[in-house]
C-alpha cells in the first residue's frame, strides 16, 4: 500500500506531564550526491536520516491562551454542535475545526411563490414613510421662519433643541375662548353682542283706540325707563290707546308715551321701574360699508330675535310713509342684509362691540307687495344713531322734536337733481336768491340726484347750521349758502 491510499494515522495522545519532543526539520541535501562515509550516497527521494540538524527551532510554548473554556481552539465553531470532546466528534487531525453539517447535497427543486406573492411584491415597494427626525427638523424650521416675519426689523433670538427624540409632542391644553359663565363666547362675536344686548331690548304691543293694533320693537337708552322706538310703531296709540312692554323676563309693563317725531319716525316710551340694563351708543359716522353689525328684535311677534350680516351702503334716502295725519319721514339711512322683518322695527343695529350704531325701520319691498305681506329679501334700513340720539334729547326734554328745512318744495317727479317748485317768501331759500326752476344738484359738496336725496341731506344737519347749494340755472351753475331754518314735527 503506498502512501497515499493509506488512512490518515492519528497520533496517540500524549501526556500532558510529558514534555513534547523537539522537532528537527532536516537540511536540504548537499549538491554532491557523494556517498559520505558512513553509508551509501544520498538520493534525492529518501529522506536524510534524523539527526541534530544545523538550525533546531525552540520548542513551542503553551497554548493556553488560544482555548476556550473547556479547552477548545478559538478557531472551532460549533454551531451548536457538541464541543470537540465529546464522543460524537473524533477530530481527523489535531485542531481540526467543527464541521459546518452543510449536506454535500443541494435540492434543486424550488418551491412555487405563496399566492400574495403579488401583494408582497407591491408592499415591499411601497415608499416608506420619511423618518420623523426630518419633520422635526422642518418643524424647527417653520418656527424660525415665522420668527423671523414676526420680528421684523428687530432682533429674536431663539433656541431650538434638537436631541434627536421623535416621539409624538403631547398637545398643549389651550386656555379657554372668552372670559365668563360660558367660555364659548368669544369676545366680538355674535353670541357676545347677543348676550350683551338681549337684556336691553324689549318687545312693544300698540293697541289704538281705533282697534288698531301694531307689533314691534325698542331698547332701552337709560336707567329711568326711556326706550326708544319708531314713531311708527306708536303712532296708533298716539290719540288713546295702551302700550305695552315685554322686557327679556317675559313680564308685561305699560309704557307711557314720552313724544314722538314723524319726520324722522322716532318716538319716546317709559316704564316706570323698568329694571333693564341701557344700551351704549356708537358713532354711526364711523360706520363702514362691509363691517359687520348685528340686528335684535321682534319680527313677526318672535321677540329676542337676533340676525346677523353688515353694512350694505350708507346714506341711502328712504322714504317711509305715517299714518294720515303725519307727513312721511324722510331718512338717510344705513342699508343692511341683516335679516329685518316686520316687527323689527325700533329695534337696536348694534357694531360687534355691542354699540348701537343704527334704529331699524324699514325694509325694501317688492314692487306689487304690502310691507305686511313680504319678508326679508336682503334690504334693511335703519336710522343713523347720530341722529336718532338728538333726536331723543329733544323727545324727552320736550316731547317733541324739531327739523331743519330751507323753505323751499321740490318736484318729487324729476330725476338729475332737486327742481325748485315753489319758495317761500322771506325763507332761507328766498334769501339766498333760489328761484322756481333752479336744479340743485349738490349739498356740501355731496351730490344730489333725486328730491329725496335733497331732503334726507338736508335733515342730517340741524337748525341754524348753514349749508352751501349748488345749482343750475338757465344752464349755468351757481353756488349759495343757506342758513337752515328749525321745524317742529
Amino acid at each position: 500500500m503506498t502512501s497515499d491510499d493509506a488512512e490518515p494515522t492519528v497520533p496517540t495522545p500524549r501526556d500532558p506531564a510529558t514534555p513534547e519532543p523537539t522537532r528537527i526539520i532536516p537540511t536540504a541535501a548537499p549538491a554532491s550526491a557523494e556517498p559520505t562515509a558512513d553509508g551509501p550516497p544520498l538520493s534525492a527521494l529518501v529522506p536524510p536520516a534524523a539527526g541534530p540538524g544545523s538550525m533546531p527551532l525552540p520548542p513551542p510554548g503553551s497554548d493556553a491562551s488560544y482555548r476556550q473554556n473547556g479547552g477548545r481552539s478559538v478557531t472551532q465553531r460549533s454551531f451548536g454542535q457538541p464541543a470537540a470532546d465529546e464522543p460524537n466528534f473524533r477530530p481527523v487531525y489535531q485542531g481540526q475545526a467543527w464541521p459546518t453539517q452543510r449536506p454535500a447535497y443541494q435540492p434543486t427543486y424550488t418551491p412555487p411563490p405563496p399566492i400574495d406573492w403579488h401583494q408582497q411584491q407591491a408592499r415591499a415597494y411601497t415608499p416608506a414613510p420619511p423618518p420623523k427626525t426630518n419633520r422635526v427638523v422642518a418643524i424647527a424650521a417653520a418656527v424660525a421662519l415665522v420668527i423671523g416675519v414676526i420680528a421684523g426689523a428687530g432682533a429674536a433670538v431663539t433656541v431650538v433643541a434638537l436631541d434627536g427624540n421623535t416621539s409624538p409632542v403631547a398637545e398643549q391644553p389651550t386656555p379657554p375662548v372668552g372670559t365668563g359663565a360660558d367660555p364659548k363666547i368669544r369676545s366680538g362675536s355674535v353670541s357676545a353682542v347677543a348676550s350683551t344686548l338681549l337684556p336691553s331690548v324689549v318687545q312693544l304691543r300698540v293697541e289704538g283706540a281705533d282697534d288698531s293694533n301694531a307689533t314691534g320693537s325698542g331698547f332701552v337708552i337709560d336707567n329711568v325707563g326711556h326706550i326708544l322706538t319708531n314713531n311708527h310703531v306708536v303712532a296708533a296709540a298716539a290719540n288713546g290707546g295702551s302700550i305695552q312692554v315685554v322686557a327679556e323676563n317675559g313680564k308685561p309693563a305699560t309704557a307711557r308715551l314720552v313724544g314722538r317725531s314723524p319726520a324722522y319716525d322716532l318716538a319716546i316710551v317709559q316704564v316706570a321701574g323698568l329694571k333693564a340694563p341701557s344700551v351704549q351708543f356708537g358713532r354711526s359716522d364711523l360706520a363702514i360699508v362691509g363691517q359687520d353689525v348685528v340686528a335684535i328684535g321682534s319680527p313677526l311677534g318672535l321677540a329676542g330675535t337676533v340676525t346677523s350680516g353688515i353694512i350694505s351702503a350708507k346714506n341711502r334716502p328712504v322714504t317711509t310713509s305715517g299714518e294720515a295725519a303725519d307727513p312721511e319721514s324722510y331718512i338717510n339711512a344705513l342699508q343692511t342684509d341683516a335679516a329685518i322683518n316686520p316687527g323689527n322695527s325700533g329695534g337696536p343695529l348694534v357694531d360687534m362691540n355691542a354699540r348701537v350704531i343704527g334704529v331699524n325701520s324699514a325694509i325694501a319691498t317688492v314692487r306689487g307687495t304690502q310691507e305686511g305681506q313680504s319678508g326679508n329679501i336682503g334690504l334693511g334700513f335703519a336710522i343713523p344713531i347720530d341722529q336718532a340720539r338728538r333726536t331723543a334729547q329733544q323727545l324727552i326734554a320736550n316731547g317733541r322734536a324739531s327739523y331743519p328745512v330751507i323753505g323751499a318744495q321740490v318736484d318729487m317727479q324729476f330725476e338729475g337733481g332737486a327742481r325748485v317748485s315753489l319758495v317761500n317768501p322771506g325763507s332761507p331759500a328766498a334769501r339766498a336768491g333760489l328761484r322756481v326752476g333752479d336744479v340743485i344738484t349738490s349739498i356740501n359738496n355731496q351730490v344730489v340726484d333725486t328730491a329725496e336725496a335733497l331732503i334726507v341731506a338736508i335733515r342730517t344737519h340741524q337748525p341754524g347750521e348753514s349749508v352751501k347749494l349748488a345749482y343750475e340755472r338757465s344752464g349755468r351753475e351757481r353756488q349759495a349758502t343757506v342758513a337752515l331754518a328749525g321745524q317742529i314735527g
